[in-house]
């Protein structure tokens, strides 16, 4: 009998197995139905010979001490056993690749995408390596990558198949582990082996993401070990001269030849990676959790809430800190989980915590900064004052955590933070309240909040954040099609320059004048300036990261859209939940935008925008179904929106349901003679209906008032079609732009 057919056979109580998805030096994987849990699986069985060679008792021993990880990127062990003479495991099915596969496609990997693996790869280890297991064949076959994320599988497996039997192995002829990406010491049987080892294939993977080729190759497997033990490998940079020379020093350290010259621990290399200094403390981070209202009053929460963005501020200003956005600590309000897991979620090493207690002309606020690995306190002071020097207690609690965390200040960062923003308490209140309005993102609460700052404007004239926060949220309404432009540009454009003439050195008014010049003006480079110039004054300011990747993407730079846009995720993943969804899209990385938005839908399943890219990523995939179910979901997550019901009636005519895209272009026109629709989003459907030139009347008209985001056609694929038309060319020259040639 077959293979599969033995295993069917002997398994059949438990397995349904179906097919084989591939085999290696040692093993077939199948594809099988749990029968007991109704779950698809990976069967991995071993060679026939194995099952001889080892002592399968110690081996099953040794896989049930590795299934007891738990760990978002390692891949779980469900189950071991021997049948019919064979041994086997068994593992979730996971959909997806390996980044063996990935590589032999692609070659070299953008460099924050090889980072990112990088990093979680070496999150993974350092969980095994706290539990003493060591993983021993860290390759590119072992990493899987399923929806953005890289989960590393077959642990355990090396460790047992060497724990049971090493000896009986090597006279068998079978090697356990891969000689490109076995460490010297493994190769030469020298001692035991422990976390070093698999730091050392770490190195090697992202060697190879980052050059296209592994560090030590040869003719044999022998001819690749005796290079490294010889030779010390090539510099990456010296294959690629973009990678940052922190992560070049940081692969040649993972890959020295001596286990003593490497990183002690996983962590460590990703650190470093990170920018840190080699064998430093974890790179400088934290989370400003939301200020607790003690006062007892209800109407104080923006209170409390105010005093947590503008710690967040002032933090930000430090260039050699990475502070984690006001929209993304807020969701840990209520403090439903532990320090630990909140740092982990937010990916930073430290936390502040803090509450206010306010009661007439006084506050007391209480800060404490903690070491979110070992929960000690780094530094923690209490305030108690009047309520009028508020901003003296904040510029104090950002200088205490700067030095408790060896941040060093420049002098302009350090006059920036301790530089009031206005002597009017009332005003700075009024502006905390246009604020908390929004950072909601809904057309009603950004009116709102508009209101708010205008009040606070009115109240001290001479307050410049209530113009920037005018500006940014009149570009959004402009673009987003909800406010003619005519009006919405002019207060933006007046807001503008009222804020630079208060505050030439306020982060945020230059990233509203770069918006500006990206929107209004297609003056791509003054855009730029500007957005370069707010990120010197603001460098953990993630609206300044994502409106700066919009410009990438309009100039068509998509691999520099996509590395600002991850940076904006890294910093708020909340607020710009969705945006690396579309930059991916826009560079035609259709999987990993499908990806991207299944991650951004997982923070919050009622974001209209998550919805709307995950359903474009599925129609570029071919998935219509489930496309144009998305692109419904995010109508109906947000009716009064004519820009999802325009894409949705673009696909519908792409798709050739024809008369439905019409129904949907009526209503709209029908909307249009009674209040303001964006030619813009009509554009759409006509262009989805193959009638080009009146979608290109509508573009032209688009242009000419700056209706909608009419300064991103160049890189949309939702214009792709339009691409050779001469009159799209045409307007791109009026843009200042050329011809795209990003994929459609």
């Amino acid at each position: 009998m077959d293979e599969i057919d033995r295993l069917r056979t002997s398994l059949a109580d438990r397995y349904a197995v179906e097919r084989a998805l591939g085999a290696g030096g040692m093993a077939t994987v199948y594809l099988a139905e749990d029968l007991k849990h109704h779950r698809k699986v990976a069967l991995k069985v071993f060679r026939p010979e194995l099952a001889s060679a080892l002592g399968p008792d110690r081996f099953l021993r040794e896989i049930e001490i590795a299934a007891r990880l738990n760990h978002p990127h390692i891949v779980a062990l469900y189950d071991s056993g021997i049948a019919d003479g064979v041994l086997y495991y068994v593992m979730p099915y996971i959909r997806g690749e390996s980044l063996r596969e990935k590589l032999e496609r692609e070659s070299q990997l953008p460099i924050e995408e090889a980072l990112t693996i990088a990093r979680q790869v070496a999150s993974a280890l350092e969980h095994a390596h706290a539990q003493g297991l060591i993983h021993r064949d860290v390759k590119p076959a072992n990493v899987l990558l399923h929806e953005g994320e890289a989960m590393i599988a077959d642990f355990g497996i090396a460790m047992a198949l060497s724990s049971a039997a090493s000896e009986r192995l090597t006279r068998s002829g079978i090697v356990v582990g891969t000689p490109q990406y076995m460490s010297p010491e493994q190769a030469m049987h020298e001692g035991p082996l422990d976390a070093r080892t698999d730091i050392y294939g770490l190195g090697c993977i992202l060697y190879e993401m980052l050059a296209g080729e592994p560090p030590f190759s040869g003719r044999s497997a022998m001819a690749a070990i005796a290079k490294r033990l010889v030779d010390p490998a090539p510099s990456v940079r010296r294959l690629r001269a973009t990678v940052p020379p922190e992560v070049d020093r940081a692969i040649m350290k993972a890959l020295a030849r001596l286990p003593a010259d490497r990183f002690a621990s996983a962590r460590e290399f990703s650190d470093a990676l990170s920018g840190s200094d080699d064998g430093s403390p974890r790179q400088r981070s934290v989370g400003v959790l939301p200020f607790l209202n003690l006062s007892g009053d209800p109407d104080n929460e923006y209170f409390a809430d105010g005093v947590t963005e503008d710690v967040i501020a002032h933090l930000s200003k430090v260039r050699t800190l990475k502070v984690i956005s006001r929209t993304s600590v807020m969701p840990f309000k209520k403090r439903e989980l532990g320090l630990r897991e909140i740092a982990s979620q937010l990916d930073v090493a430290t936390l502040l915590e803090g509450s206010v207690r306010r009661a007439g002309d006084r506050v007391r606020i209480v800060a404490q900064l903690i070491d979110a690995e070992s929960d000690r306190h780094l530094w923690a002071e209490t305030y108690d004052r009047q309520l009028t020097d508020i901003f003296a207690i904040q510029t104090d609690v950002a200088l205490h955590i700067a030095a408790a965390l060896k941040a060093e200040l420049s002098p302009d960062e350090r006059t920036r933070i301790e530089k009031e923003p206005t002597g009017d308490l009332e005003a700075y209140q009024l502006y905390l309240q246009g604020r908390s309005c929004t950072v909601r993102y809904t057309v009603e609460w950004t009116l709102r909040g508009i209101e708010y700052f205008e009040r606070a404007a009115e109240r001290d004239p001479r307050y410049a954040l209530p113009h920037a926060g005018i500006a940014l949220a009149y570009i959004e309404l402009a673009e987003g099609g909800v406010t003619p432009p005519q009006v919405a540009y002019a207060r933006a454009k007046e807001a503008t320059a009222r804020a630079l003439e208060l505050d030439p050195g306020l982060g945020q008014a230059h990233t509203a004048a770069g918006y500006l010049k990206t929107t209004l003006d297609f003056d791509w480079a003054g855009a730029e300036e500007e957005f370069k110039r707010a990120l010197e004054l603001g460098p953990n300011d993630a609206d300044t990261y994502d409106l700066y990747g919009r410009l990438c993407n309009s100039v068509g730079r998509h691999d520099e859209a996509i590395t600002m846009t991850r940076r904006a995720q890294q910093l708020d993943p909340l607020a710009h939940r969705s945006d690396l969804a579309t930059a991916l899209l826009r560079a035609g990385h259709y999987d990993e935008a499908l990806a991207a938005a299944k991650h951004a839908i997982e923070f919050d399943d009622l974001y209209d925008r998550s919805h709307a890219g995950l359903g474009w990523a599925y129609l570029k995939m071919g998935m219509a179904e489930q496309g144009l179910a998305e692109l419904e979901r995010a109508v109906a997550l947000s009716p009064r929106s004519t820009l999802w019901q325009a894409q949705l009636g673009q696909a519908l005519a792409m798709l050739g349901e024809v008369e439905k895209a019409r129904e949907i272009l009526g209503r709209l026109e029908a909307r249009a003679r009674d209040e303001y629709v964006s030619p813009y989003h009509l554009a759409y459907v006509y262009t989805g209906l193959g009638e080009h030139d009146r979608a290109m009347d509508l573009l032209e008209r688009a242009f000419e008032k700056r209706e909608g985001a009419v300064y991103g056609i160049a890189g949309s694929f939702l214009f792709a079609d339009l691409r050779s038309h001469p009159r799209f060319i045409a307007l791109l020259e009026k843009m200042n732009l050329a011809p795209p040639d990003a994929p459609s």
